[in-house]
């Protein structure tokens, strides 16, 4: 049906209110169609409209996520700081074994923070994916 060449020569021509034509657009705006005129056309020919629907529960999620996902960027940005900081004081005996062992906690630290904001991104991804996708929105 892509392949088909339509030939829409004929026009139809109608009036509408002010108040009726801000109903049309506000009911158009709701939709993932791309013009007025094709809105339209699909419902005169009872064609789908899919309507842009969003869940609000998983706006507030999202944005939820984006304050923790700022919030593990700067743990680990201040733990480098700290543990930069510390690597100055090398030369102090005490602190050779406490290295060992702060390197191998950063390390775990480290690797269960950038598996979260690999989730995080997952989930923030899909989310975005389905709030443009008009297979994703209901059908009028």
């Amino acid at each position: 049906m892509a392949t088909e060449n339509k030939n829409l020569s004929r026009r139809i021509t109608f009036r509408l209110s002010p108040d009726e034509y801000l109903k049309l657009q506000e009911f158009f705006r709701a939709t993932t169609s791309k013009n007025l005129s094709t809105y339209i056309h699909d419902l005169v020919l009872k064609k789908p409209v899919y309507i842009k629907t969003r869940d609000l529960s998983l706006d507030n999620f999202v944005v939820e996520i984006g304050a923790l996902r700022r919030d593990f960027k700067a743990v680990g940005f201040n733990f480098n700081q700290v543990v930069h900081k510390l690597h100055t004081l090398q030369e102090i005996p005490e602190f050779g074994p406490w290295f060992l062992i702060n390197e191998k906690h950063k390390e775990q630290l480290f690797s269960k923070i950038k598996a979260i904001q690999d989730r995080i991104n997952e989930i923030y991804n899909l989310w975005l994916t389905d709030s443009r996708h008009p297979g994703a929105a209901s059908e009028k």
